[in-house]
């Protein structure tokens, strides 16, 4: 079952499966609404709906002209849908639940570009638009979408997909431990049993938690930032917690965070600039592009890659792809597996010449070299995921950083071996091993070995395997399959590092 989830969860993207489980709760809390489960009409939802997606659309048509920006429709959608969601829906004859409407709309949409540096929104942006049109009109959002038993469900199980794809537990727990504890720590006349089942039960938690708390532009990119970004949240989250007659609300507690999240991420987007595209093995491509200020990264990070196209599949045009450049290098190198039912976006990525541009942000990702140089290495890749090394030898290359280290690198051909360069270079130079295992040919080639990547051949060619500190990169099956042997062959498991970042596959 788990298997079937999780190629289901592969083939969609992040920004899909947000903008899915919206449309699902929404619908849901509509027919709800016709059996008098919550204290408003369908037709005054379909309104609402309908106000909200109107102002959206209009201020980002207008926000992506005058700022020449890279966008991503279904984010109007998804900042849309949350707003109909929190803010409880409103007749046409309501003039202050209107104007409310209509001001949370043009502020969530105006934050991504008024108030972004270096073309990246700062804070959530329907957060953003409550918490500054309750500043001007009576009013504040009701988070409706908490607020009954029967929509719960329909909340929690499609959060919790989200939170699988995108895995970031260590992000949602943190919120949920500091959240709870502040909660029964300030209930004043409720026994912590029944503060912790309010708060569950009727409010917000579940879906800040894994909507609003994770959109990926304004969530930290490291783990600990994000375990503080969590706790941060949870503790202003909590009701009770005020400044004088001053009470935080949900959406202030999430600006709160946004504001330690910019302070610890790095900042802005990348404009880049395609010099040159290659075929550097069978059905591989390189992209060389020059980018519109000097990137700062350490080697084996990644970038999440805009390139608007129409029209586009399910999987929108957002990527996630790891940076195959070294920091060394002034180019930014981006290696892809092209195959033959390609999707819309890597057609719209191979349509590229020289002189077109793609927007990348949100660096990010703790697939880097250890601080100790002392430390012995071993790198395990399977087909396009030996871009994240890459990155990581040419660093060592021109570094001149001879560190111990071995590379297992699994294809099934010779033909798809991708940056042989490289790696034949760091054996002469700094004295790294590299064995390319070749799957689907009976190669006998100096420096191949025929067959799968298993544990003979782990312990054959790194015999003090225990000794040294694993990373693995490739497609997700196989990272998993490689931890688990791992595993069994006494490596400890804070010994391997596996490369993940939301859409890999």
């Amino acid at each position: 079952m788990l298997s079937y989830l999780d190629s289901f969860l592969n083939r969609i993207t992040m920004y899909r499966l947000v903008l899915y489980y919206l449309i699902v709760v929404l619908a849901t809390g509509g027919v709800l609404s016709v059996f008098g489960l919550f204290p408003f009409t369908l037709p005054n939802l379909l309104f609402s709906v309908g106000v909200i997606l109107c102002v959206c659309w209009g201020i980002h048509t207008l926000g992506a002209r005058l700022y020449a920006a890279h966008t991503n429709v279904e984010s109007v959608y998804i900042t849309a849908l949350i707003l109909a969601l929190i803010i409880a829906p409103v007749s046409p004859t309501d003039i202050t639940g209107v104007w409310f409407l209509i001001l949370a709309s043009v502020w969530a949409m105006a934050s991504k570009y008024v108030l972004a540096i270096g073309k990246k929104h700062i804070f959530n942006p329907a957060a953003f638009g409550v918490a500054l049109a309750a500043l001007v009109v009576d009013q504040s959002a009701t988070w409706w979408v908490g607020g009954n038993m029967s929509l719960l469900p329909f909340v929690l199980i499609g959060g919790l997909l989200i939170v699988r794809k995108i895995r970031r537990f260590d992000l949602i727990l943190a919120f949920s431990l500091v959240s709870l504890v502040t909660i029964v720590v300030t209930a004043h006349g409720n026994t912590p049993l029944t503060a912790i089942t309010q708060t569950l039960q009727h409010s917000s938690f579940f879906f800040l938690a894994f909507v609003m708390l994770t959109e990926p532009l304004t969530m930290p990119p490291t783990r600990i930032s994000r375990i503080i970004y969590g706790a941060i949240v949870g503790f202003f989250f909590a009701p009770n917690i005020h400044l004088g007659s001053f009470y935080f609300t949900p959406e202030l507690a999430l600006i709160i965070g946004n504001i330690f999240v910019y302070l610890v991420s790095p900042k802005g987007r990348y404009m880049l600039t395609l010099l040159q595209k290659k075929e550097i093995s069978l059905g591989t491509y390189e992209f060389t592009f020059a980018p519109d200020k000097p990137l700062v990264f350490r080697p084996g990070q990644y970038l999440e890659w805009t390139l608007a196209h129409s029209p586009s599949d399910a999987r929108g045009n957002r990527r996630f792809f790891t940076v195959a450049s070294s920091p060394t290098e002034r180019v930014v190198r981006l290696g892809v597996k092209v195959y033959e039912s390609e999707s819309t976006f890597k057609r719209a990525l191979m349509a590229l010449l020289p002189g077109d541009t793609i927007s990348a942000s949100q660096l990010s990702g703790e697939f880097v070299l250890p601080e100790d140089k002392g430390k012995k290495l071993a790198f395990i890749a399977g087909g396009i995921g030996i871009t994240p090394f890459r990155s990581q030898v040419q660093y060592l290359l021109d570094t001149k950083d001879a560190r111990t280290a071995v590379l297992l690198y699994s294809n099934k051909t010779a033909a798809e071996i991708a940056y042989k360069d490289v790696f034949d270079r760091a054996a002469q130079t700094i004295g790294m091993k590299t064995i390319y295992a070749l799957t689907g040919e009976q190669s006998r080639a100096p420096g191949t070995y025929a067959g799968k990547i298993d544990s003979a051949l782990i312990a054959r060619e790194i015999p003090d395997y225990r000794e040294r500190l694993f990373y693995i990169s490739g497609p997700h099956a196989m990272v998993e399959a490689f931890e688990k042997t791992l595993r069994t062959m006494g490596v400890s498991r804070f010994n391997i590092k596996t490369d993940y970042f939301p859409g890999f596959v």
